[in-house]
């Protein structure tokens, strides 16, 4: 057995720090709220220290590892999110489908401004999401949905019933990211262990078990996509893909990096024409299946609703951003307001040069090659972005486990600094303290920057 008398024996002192870590992971869960900073950063460094103490003294044990990610997973399952609202516009948008409305087309706040409750406890879900998210119309793809109307199948009259549910699809993607993650770091030729780095990080416990992120859902189809194209699985590897697509809209970034692994790959014979075949066919399986999984919903509204929704993220929300503060604070100097409109729609063009330089300049031969080049365009599209939320680093850090680079695992650490913007004794309300946001990209910067330039490559593992 796993946990027998010379087992524990042996670990006697490394399973005290699991349990100093799952005691810790109940008082983050239970007994927390986002405002009592102190206690959110001691809280979270300690689980960091001891995770990075508990993955190293069990690198050689992944059971073990996988017995202790998945019970401080399983002490969130009865916890209210308690660093993110954005679970009651889940449940909203679950319950809407699961009563035969299409969530993309009205605002919750049209309906609860009409006296009208198509869902139950809708008014209660409604001041749990904030005025802003209410105000909005949805902006979460159709895998997404799935998610939110299973919650709807299982706990139509329960919050807290629909949580557990949410939670529970959630920590059976991580299970999916840890088996094929397992299996592309052994075709790879990469320590197993190495997938224990985001498995059993306090970032990913508390931001997607805990604060009911679906990055998660969508790593998970992401990593199955690219283990079955390096088994050689390309249309299964396409469909799949598009499912990450169709749970975030993020992988659409990483499409054309796929370019030299299908042109360039030395392990094919076929001729250049052939390869540029595979190439079209496979981008013509993703999107062709993306566009399916959106089709149930489609209408004229929903396009008009949804690009308007994908559009304020660049043009009118600004949260945890690095480079665009910069240049914001010099469109003030110069212009005396806010340039946002017209920062937003640079850095996005900057991003769409930058992933064609990659995709044709820089060698993206090896799938370890591709891998990278998805982690730096990535880090550059979020280094120029007006928005960057905690728990959209679990993309970065899932890649960064199948490549030479430590820069993602490190933020994910300094990452907590960003929830001062929640100190604000109106939990609503954020102020961010551009000092400690300069703090955590001074670090991230420094360590990106030192692994980008330095004159000898290290191993390619994480630690």
């Amino acid at each position: 057995m796993l946990l027998n008398k010379n087992f524990i024996t042996t670990y006697k002192i490394p399973l005290l720090l699991v349990l100093a870590s799952m005691l810790f992971y109940w008082s983050f869960a239970y007994n927390l709220v986002r405002t009592d900073y102190i206690k959110l950063v001691t809280l979270y460094s300690a689980l960091f220290y001891l995770f990075y103490k508990i993955v190293n003294i069990f690198k050689h044990n992944t059971k073990a590892l996988t017995v202790f990610a998945f019970s401080f997973r399983a002490l969130f399952i009865l916890a209210i999110p308690n660093l993110s609202q954005d679970f009651y516009r889940f449940i909203w948008d679950g319950r809407m489908l699961f009563q035969g409305y299409n969530p993309y087309l009205n605002t919750v706040e049209y309906f609860i401004q009409n006296n009208q409750f198509p869902v139950a406890q809708a008014q209660e879900l409604r001041e749990g999401m904030g005025g802003l998210n209410a105000s909005h119309f949805t902006n979460y793809p159709p895998i997404n949905q799935l998610c939110f109307v299973i919650a709807a199948l299982f706990a139509n009259k329960s919050i807290l019933g629909s949580v557990v549910v949410l939670r529970i699809l959630i920590i059976i993607a991580d299970f999916g990211t840890l088996h094929f993650g397992k299996k592309l770091l052994a075709k790879l030729n990469l320590p197993e262990y190495n997938i224990f780095w985001f498995i059993l990080n306090p970032f990913i416990i508390i931001e997607l078990t805990g604060n009911l992120h679906f990055e998660g859902v969508m790593i998970c189809f992401l990593v199955w996509s690219l283990y079955l194209l390096y088994s050689k699985k390309w249309i299964l590897a396409a469909i799949i893909f598009a499912c990450s697509i169709a749970t975030k809209l993020i992988p659409l970034l990483f499409l054309p990096l796929f370019f030299q692994w299908f042109v360039n790959n030395k392990s094919s014979n076929k001729s250049l024409i052939l390869k540029l075949l595979k190439l079209t066919a496979f981008y013509s399986i993703v999107l062709a299946t993306t566009v399916l999984l959106f089709v149930p919903f489609y209408s004229s509204e929903f396009i008009n609703n949804y690009s308007k929704t994908v559009a304020l993220w660049f043009s009118n929300f600004e949260f945890n951003a690095s480079l665009y503060y910069v240049a914001r604070e010099i469109g003030y100097a110069f212009r005396g307001y806010n340039e946002i409109a017209i920062i937003g729609k640079v850095s996005s063009l900057l991003v769409v040069i930058f992933v064609l330089i990659i995709t044709f300049f820089r060698k993206n031969k090896t799938f370890v090659q591709l891998i990278s080049a998805m982690l730096i365009a990535l880090s550059f599209y979020y280094f120029t972005a007006t928005t960057v939320h905690p728990w959209y680093l679990a993309m970065l850090l899932i890649l960064s486990v199948f490549t030479k680079y430590k820069f993602p695992l490190v933020w994910s650490f300094v990452i907590i600094l960003s929830y001062l913007a929640y100190l604000n004794l109106n939990s609503m309300v954020k102020s961010e303290n551009l000092w400690v946001i300069a703090l955590e990209y001074i670090i991230v910067f420094s360590v990106f920057l030192f692994e980008i330039f330095k004159k000898k490559p290290i191993e390619h593992q994480l630690l």
